[in-house]
């Protein structure tokens, strides 16, 4: 199976964007992960919920600061066209829930979440990648 038939419908924002927009976006279209991408549409980033509440919320930082401010800024993508298997080796590498789908112009189409495995995969298959991304997790500094 190919990373485009399991990957869901990509929801993103910009590094201008306000922290603010962004917790609307997640609360409008139910997610915890948005991609941020560069005006050409190609990822620089992401943020999740986890990170508005920990780098924005307890540390009392306003919600007019921009998303650049807060988000990290690491990429973690396949390629339209790889296969499934692929997409859930990375998130087993990188200890990920989620994988961002890019075409060949390095713009961003969709995200691959654990979820979204599970809704393809053997039960077995998918309980060995959740052990993988859980064991050891790094934690947010």
């Amino acid at each position: 199976m190919r990373v485009e038939q399991a990957m869901s419908r990509a929801t993103g924002c910009r590094e201008r964007d306000s922290v603010r927009d962004c917790a609307a976006l997640m609360r409008d279209e139910e997610i915890g992960f948005v991609p941020v991408c560069n005006d050409a549409g190609e990822p620089v980033g992401a943020i999740t919920d986890r990170d508005l509440a920990i780098r924005v919320l307890a540390e009392g930082r306003s919600a007019d600061e921009q998303v650049s401010s807060c988000m990290t800024r690491e990429v973690v993508a396949c390629r339209l066209g790889d296969d499934l298997r692929d997409a859930e080796q990375l998130m087993r590498q990188r200890q990920l829930s989620r994988v961002m789908v890019c075409d060949d112009d390095g713009r961003l189409r969709g995200v691959i979440s654990l979820a979204d495995i599970a809704e393809v995969e053997s039960e077995r298959s998918i309980g060995d990648t959740v052990q993988a991304v859980k064991s050891d997790q790094p934690s947010i500094h």
